[in-house]
């Protein structure tokens, strides 16, 4: 486990690695939003990283970040992502606690999440499972657009998302951030949307999805150290 006291430093390094990584891809260091994966952490290491700077969260079960947002109600500007699977069940909890939901891939969620907020609709980004991998959610490339078509009128979709297949080597890291990139552009001539982000790359390969493209990196074992369960 990770001292409190170490999470400010380790999070300095993961920055400098960001910012060294934007300056390979000839990229602005602010066009890279750092969300950190938090899953499991207690509120004490997010309030250290908090102090440290950072304002971006991510959670993966909506009922652990109700109970985490409970007991850092102090933070106020602090930004929650949800970065786990959704299920129907939790979506209206989902609305009100997620500034942002990583992880649409159904319309059914897109309908749901449209019925507790229809007005300004939910942000949200299209996880694409690009490996086609039966242990893993999201919606496989080809069929993407078609969902996008559906619920573009129902939340507000604001790019995709990727947990690709693990890598054996840095190359086939890029080829799968490449992808979800090349995918994206195609999608935002196809539909004339912005389809700005691109939330790819974790601790192991964060500075490859920022060549790529990335313009938010989920990092959590790097500041935090291991999930403690």
């Amino acid at each position: 486990m990770i001292s409190i006291d170490d999470i400010a430093a380790r999070l300095a390094t993961v920055r400098q690695r960001i910012a060294q990584a934007c300056a390979r891809a000839h990229r602005e260091v602010a066009s890279v939003r750092l969300v950190l994966a938090s899953k499991t952490q207690l509120p004490d290491a997010v309030a250290a990283a908090y102090a440290a700077g950072a304002r971006e969260f991510g959670e993966n079960y909506v009922q652990e970040a109700i109970a985490k947002r409970a007991a850092l109600g102090h933070l106020s500007d602090a930004r929650w992502h949800l970065i786990g699977h959704l299920q129907s069940n939790k979506v209206r909890a989902a609305v009100e606690n997620f500034d942002l939901i990583h992880t649409l891939d159904s319309a059914r969620l897109a309908n749901a999440l449209a019925r507790i907020r229809p007005v300004p609709p939910m942000p949200v980004l299209i996880e694409v499972n690009l490996g086609g991998e039966a242990s893993k959610s999201g919606v496989r490339p080809d069929g993407v657009a078609p969902l996008l078509e559906t619920v573009r009128n129902y939340v507000d979709v604001r790019g995709l998302m990727t947990i690709p297949p693990p890598a054996a080597n840095l190359s086939d890291a890029h080829r799968w951030f490449a992808q979800l990139r090349e995918l994206r552009d195609r999608l935002a001539t196809a539909t004339g949307l912005a389809l700005q982000e691109l939330s790819m790359g974790m601790t192991e390969d964060y500075e490859a999805a920022i060549q790529e493209g990335a313009t938010i990196v989920r990092v959590g074992r790097a500041v935090f150290g291991e999930r403690l369960r």
